[in-house]
């Protein structure tokens, strides 16, 4: 995670930024204190990397990168504005003695559009990701990868319309995605948790699971009833500032797998 010590939103790169309303930047430091706090009270391991001025969007650590089985695929990000991101990812895991790590040659913004189960990891395409790099990702992970076509600027990330529930079932909002990619879903996941647009436009679905726990945007209200239904154990958080960039929870939180 990266605290949001220089959050701001001073330009506009998804539907969600406008730079005229702006962030309060000291709301959106307590808000990602609570989620960290509530990460920590789960009994999970938050590490940290040093934010950097001049990168307001460096918050959304998920987009830093892709580690799985202690692989390192580096982001390569799509705006300028965020282009120094990449790099600076890349250097905390060299520093902190990760060896195998891949500096990518074509554009993609790690988890927002990788997303890892047990046997395979989604990637969506069609704002950020370019297609390519799903097969470059392959090629490093050594694990297939299935390729999902986003088609609602709102949801530009992977991350924004679709988490895993757990290594082998995910929620998602269909209309995020084209025809096609609603058949590979309905297909790979029959029995998954499906959300409306209601929860969806207030990133419910940028939430982060442990398998049994959601972390989980407040205002989804309909999502963490069936969540509930489904047996899990939801955990709300407020991280509305945060939202004002078009980030939530999951945005924040880059997860490492050894």
């Amino acid at each position: 995670m990266c605290r949001p010590d220089y959050f701001a939103v001073e330009y506009a790169i998804n539907p969600w930024m406008d730079p005229e309303a702006g962030a309060d930047r000291e709301v959106a430091i307590r808000q990602w204190e609570g989620l960290k706090s509530a990460y920590e009270e789960l009994g999970h391991r938050v590490s940290l990397i040093d934010p950097v001025e001049g990168l307001p969007d460096m918050v959304f650590a998920a987009n830093g990168a892709l580690v799985v089985g202690g692989r390192v695929y580096g982001a390569r990000f799509t705006h300028r504005e965020r282009a120094a991101e990449g790099p600076a990812y890349l250097k905390w895991f060299t520093d902190n003695g990760y060896d195998r790590v891949h500096e990518a040659a074509f554009t993609n913004e790690g988890e927002g559009d990788f997303l890892t189960l047990d046997h395979v990891v989604l990637a969506g395409t069609g704002f950020r990701t370019d297609i390519t790099a799903h097969k470059e990702a392959q090629e490093f992970l050594g694990r297939p990868v299935v390729t999902l076509q986003l088609v609602d600027p709102r949801f530009y990330h992977l991350d924004t319309a679709l988490f895993p529930l757990n290594g082998h079932n995910v929620a998602y909002f269909p209309g995020a995605f084209s025809a096609g990619s609603q058949e590979v879903l309905e297909s790979l996941f029959p029995d998954a948790v499906i959300a409306d647009e209601d929860d969806a436009t207030v990133l419910g679905l940028n939430a982060v699971s442990d398998g049994t726990r959601v972390v989980i945007n407040a205002e989804a209200a309909n999502l963490q009833l069936e969540l509930k239904r489904h047996g899990f154990e939801v955990i709300p958080v407020e991280l509305s500032e945060l939202r004002k960039a078009g980030g939530g929870p999951k945005c924040c939180t880059l997860e490492i797998r050894g």
